[in-house]
């Protein structure tokens, strides 16, 4: 296997300069140069602000954001049901119309903006991993729900259409989205950046963030490397590695592992994967995958505590990949990655201001594309216009995790959610 994820491996880094001296100003500055980080500095640019300034610890979309399945859709990691039942439909249906905006954002700041970051429409598509007519019910209810309580149609495919997209007996019925797409994030990264520095925003990579200090009128931002920034509001975005800034907020997220690889092009002829759409499945631990342009299929799923070194992350999804599709047995893997994403208990973000002119912006989990923009536009409406945050968020606040316990928690939380997956499996998969 190629060293680093596929992502890095087609987009070149920016190479950015660190933040030296200690005598940067600006108006706002954020912490984190990741999805949510860079949204908010666009927010408050296209509001006018144009003082804005990004440290990134590494390079920009380094963490979570470059290293994502690249799915852009509706909702968030707390499923629409759940909040449905929190929250009652009208401030359920709000805080996920905030989702779908934010994609229909995302779609105009690519066109606006000129980003080549390989945007591919087709939907998302659910597949039933459980065969059975209770399966094909629950679908439609799912259906039903998101037309009655959320407006969005979701487009029932039968078993013979899904077997038309994919070359596989693994699913039975599924659901299409139809206003999703999937994009290469990292390009996607790299382009909002070239846009914010060409309208005056200060960007700096591997300028990692040692401690922040409040003053009368704002905050100071020193780095490791000894360079400080003087900022009137503050915006910590850094997700699941920014650690020693502010402790509320740090013990407040799980640190969980994502797994991705890559395959090398398949072979002329081989077309296991017919659909343009981006592609998962009904269950909790469930897989998620997509036709890359250079005909590569890029896979993950298995999200645990652990790290894992490239080799097992391949075995691991390898073998996910050959129990749905057992003809490509012979496709190499070409790369194979994983790091951390923010994780919240409740499965919501967690969006919100500490102290005056002291903001963040966490927790997006495995569902970020949409919501890390709704951050950013919340954020900056918050900060420009003075606009509060909505009342619907203050539910999902700063909940601690309680350390390696919580992660503990998180772990047999989600192999007791695999073992519900599998038993339900065995109980309704033809004999």
């Amino acid at each position: 296997m190629h060293e680093g994820s596929y992502y890095e491996a087609t987009s070149p880094r920016l190479n950015l300069p660190p933040l030296a001296g200690d005598g940067r100003e600006a108006e706002v500055a954020i912490i984190g140069g990741g999805f949510a980080g860079l949204a908010t500095a666009r927010g408050l640019q296209e509001r006018g602000l144009r003082s804005v300034a990004v440290l990134e610890a590494g390079a920009m979309g380094q963490g979570a954001s470059g290293r994502c399945g690249g799915f852009v859709f509706g909702g968030y990691s707390r499923d629409c049901a759940a909040l449905l039942r929190e929250l009652g439909p009208g401030p359920a249906r709000s805080l996920y119309a905030l989702t779908r905006d934010a994609v229909a954002l995302i779609r105009r700041r690519i066109e606006k903006l000129n980003i080549a970051c390989d945007r591919t429409e087709g939907g998302a598509l659910l597949l039933d991993w459980f065969h059975g007519a209770g399966a094909r019910a629950a679908l439609r209810r799912q259906a039903q729900m998101m037309r009655e309580q959320f407006g969005v149609s979701w487009l029932e495919l039968s078993p013979a259409e899904v077997r038309e997209a994919v070359e596989t007996e693994r699913y039975g019925a599924a659901l299409l989205e139809p206003d999703a797409f999937h994009f290469h994030p990292l390009k996607y990264v790299h382009g909002l950046a070239a846009a914010l520095r060409a309208e005056g925003a200060s960007l700096y990579e591997q300028s990692p963030v040692s401690r922040i200090e409040k003053l009368h009128d704002g905050w100071r931002v020193h780095t490791a490397a000894g360079a400080s920034l003087r900022a009137r509001q503050l915006v910590l975005a850094g997700g699941a590695t920014m650690q020693g800034l502010q402790r509320r907020v740090e013990r407040s997220r799980l640190a969980i592992a994502t797994y991705v690889m890559a395959t090398e092009p398949l072979p002329s002829g081989c077309e296991p994967i017919r659909t343009p759409a981006a592609l998962y499945d009904t269950r909790f631990a469930f897989d998620y995958y997509r036709m890359l342009p250079d005909r590569r299929l890029l896979w993950g799923g298995r999200i645990s505590i652990l790290e894992r070194e490239p080799a097992r992350i391949a075995a691991l999804l390898r073998a996910d990949l050959l129990r749905v599709y057992p003809q490509l047995a012979g496709l190499r893997i070409a790369h194979a990655w994983g790091g951390l994403m923010s994780y919240a208990r409740h499965q919501m973000p967690q969006i919100g201001q500490l102290a005056p002119g002291l903001w963040f912006a966490q927790a997006f989990g495995g569902h970020g594309v949409a919501p890390t923009t709704v951050a950013g536009e919340l954020l900056a409406e918050a900060i420009h216009g003075g606009a509060p945050l909505p009342v619907e968020l203050e539910r999902y606040g700063l909940v601690p995790v309680f350390g390696r316990l919580g992660l503990a928690a998180a772990q047999a939380s989600y192999s007791w959610a695999e073992l519900k997956d599998a038993l339900r499996e065995r109980l309704n998969r033809p004999a």
